[in-house]
């Protein structure tokens, strides 16, 4: 839910902000004054294009700040936030809600902000979308568009679960039919490539390195090459600590084992505590001797006595020395290029067995594809008929009795340079896109009994506001807990099917937040909160400035009774409008009783 927004130099509008609540609100004010501006607003927010032209004149930059509430989504759009939030490291503020921030440059881009991160403009596009639907008077346009069709035909028949199913088994039957067709293409490529590959793991398993075996090895060479000299040295270090030789046979009576076992047991002969003390603490020091002496002992075991252990371990390191000339810097890198030889190997498969296992995968997943596509096409015939039968019902509702709304899915024909046609059990052969193999077309008609036509070329401005607004009742359910905005949905409407419109768009708050620009009173009557925009603010250079404010009872009838014809100032103008809101307002109540 939208709670506030404010705007700074956008348009007429020089500084502003608009509180909004749950139900239905509506923004209301004299040509000119900028009232649209709210929406262009929200369009920048939503992601949309951002128009220098639009800053205000004098100004450096726009900015448009709108404060959002998510307690309201249900679960999965709530999820989708979150994770949205998650991703742009974005917070919210102490009261839950997340402020979303756009600013326009007059000579530069423009900046979008989220949770107090800056983000890019498609980031604030994906979470204002999944809160907020902004129906401009150029959206009304986007309705004529068929993937618009076909997306609002899906989102009635609730096909979630069927048209992710179809998109994963579609993808996956595109890979496979790449992969299939590569290794036909280049088979012999593959297969050169193949025998490289196998060539240069014969020789490293011929040689067969151990993990870190070359710098293990660099440091056992070192050592033998100084053999002697190790041996020397831990010959005498161990001789002077236990003063045992080789063979153990002789003992040098001066060995440093033998002198601190001499001054421990002088220490211990006399009565002082002090250097008893001394003394018990020469055991560790003995300890520690005798350790040492016995790790030399294992260290000259352990040195070789063969001559040739140095040639030997010189030729594996030639042996290494060649692997990591040709495949890594060191074993460990060899070792990896390896595995990924391997895993590449079996990719590299162009036998004749593998390239017969690949199509028939190929022909399987096609199967399924055909299956979940022909699931699809079932389940969007069923809904088309619901919908339109919902929508034509609306519409009557919208004073228009007479009107008929259709909504026809047919195969999307592949075209002959389609590169992955599908042919379904009938023999036909169609387009595989993304979304199934099904084109949707509504299609409307004003008087029933003429011919029905495709809605872009039988709908006027005012039939299709009544027609995006019946379709958005309709589909209000699967969206419930947003906020829809209407610019201007009863353009080229009046009487009787005024009245209608705001019927319905009152119906549509019970489960929406609705803000409506609207510039009939018959429309308006029916808000719970009535926003004006008036030319009556200044700003800091003190020119003239739009403001928003928020109306009263009063300030409502005045407002209405000046939209009726600019009756505001006459007694029977007040009268008519008090009368006006009275009528919608009491209707609301017995409706939601």
């Amino acid at each position: 839910m939208l709670s506030e927004i404010r705007i700074e130099s956008l348009g007429a509008i020089s500084s502003a902000t608009a509180e909004f609540d749950r139900g239905l609100t509506v923004l209301t004010g004299e040509t000119g004054t900028g009232k649209t501006m709210v929406v262009t607003g929200l369009h920048l927010l939503g992601g949309g294009r951002a128009d220098p032209t639009r800053v205000r004149s004098g100004a450096q930059r726009a900015v448009v700040e709108g404060r959002f509430s998510t307690a309201e989504l249900l679960d999965e759009a709530a999820a989708r936030v979150d994770d949205i939030l998650a991703a742009s490291g974005a917070e919210r503020d102490e009261d839950g809600t997340v402020i979303a921030a756009r600013t326009v440059s007059r000579d530069g881009p423009s900046r979008a902000y989220l949770g107090g991160r800056s983000v890019p403009a498609k980031s604030l596009g994906n979470f204002t979308g999944e809160l907020l639907t902004v129906h401009g008077q150029n959206d009304q346009l986007r309705l004529m568009r068929p993937d618009e069709q076909r997306a609002a035909l899906d989102r009635f028949a609730d096909l979630g679960g069927r048209l992710q199913r179809y998109q994963l088994l579609h993808q996956q039957w595109l890979d496979a039919r790449r992969d299939l067709a590569d290794r036909r293409e280049r088979a012999r490529e593959l297969a050169q490539e193949a025998d490289r590959l196998t060539f240069a793991l014969n020789e490293i398993d011929a040689v067969a390195p151990q993990p870190g075996e070359d710098d293990a090895l660099a440091e056992n060479i070192r050592r033998l090459s100084e053999l002697d000299a190790l041996r020397e040295a831990a010959r005498t270090a161990r001789a002077r600590l236990s003063g045992a030789l080789d063979d153990d046979a002789a003992v040098d009576a001066t060995s440093a084992l033998d002198q601190v076992g001499q001054a421990k047991a002088a220490l211990e002969s006399t009565d002082d505590t002090a250097l008893r003390a001394l003394g018990a603490r020469l055991d560790e020091a003995l300890l520690l001797i005798g350790d040492v002496a016995d790790e030399l002992g294992g260290y000259l075991e352990g040195l070789p006595t063969d001559a040739s252990t140095l040639e030997t371990s010189l030729a594996r390191q030639s042996e290494l020395r060649t692997l990591t000339r040709k495949y890594a810097a060191d074993i460990d890198g060899v070792l990896q290029w390896a595995q990924q030889a391997r895993d590449r190997l079996a990719q590299l498969d162009v036998s004749e067995e593998a390239l017969g296992e690949l199509e028939r995968r190929v022909d399987e997943l096609q199967a399924q594809v055909v299956s979940a596509a022909m699931d699809l096409t079932k389940a969007r015939t069923r809904a088309a008929g619901r919908l339109a039968k919902a929508v034509t019902a609306e519409l009557a509702g919208l004073a228009m009795a007479d009107a008929e709304f259709t909504v026809t899915v047919g195969p999307l024909t592949a075209r002959p340079d389609d590169t992955a046609p599908l042919t379904m059990p009938d023999g036909q052969t169609v387009h595989a896109g993304r979304h199934g193999v099904d084109g949707v077309e509504f299609g409307f008609t004003a008087h029933r009994g003429t011919d029905v036509l495709p809605l872009a070329k039988s709908a006027s401005g005012g039939e299709l506001s009544r027609v995006m607004l019946a379709l958005e009742v309709v589909l209000a359910a699967s969206a419930e807990g947003t906020t829809m905005v209407f610019d201007e949905v009863d353009a080229g409407v009046g009487g009787r099917a005024a009245v209608q419109i705001g019927r319905r768009l009152a119906r549509l708050a019970r489960t929406h937040q609705v803000i409506v620009v609207t510039h009939l009173p018959q429309v308006a009557a029916y808000a719970d909160i009535h926003l004006v925009v008036d030319s009556g603010g200044r700003d800091a250079d003190n020119r003239g400035a739009s403001r928003v404010q928020r109306l009263d009872e009063e300030g409502r009838v005045a407002e209405l009774a000046r939209m009726l014809a600019g009756l505001g100032e006459t007694d029977s103008g007040r009268a008519h409008a008090r009368e006006l809101l009275e009528a919608a307002q009491r209707e609301r109540a017995e409706v939601s009783v």
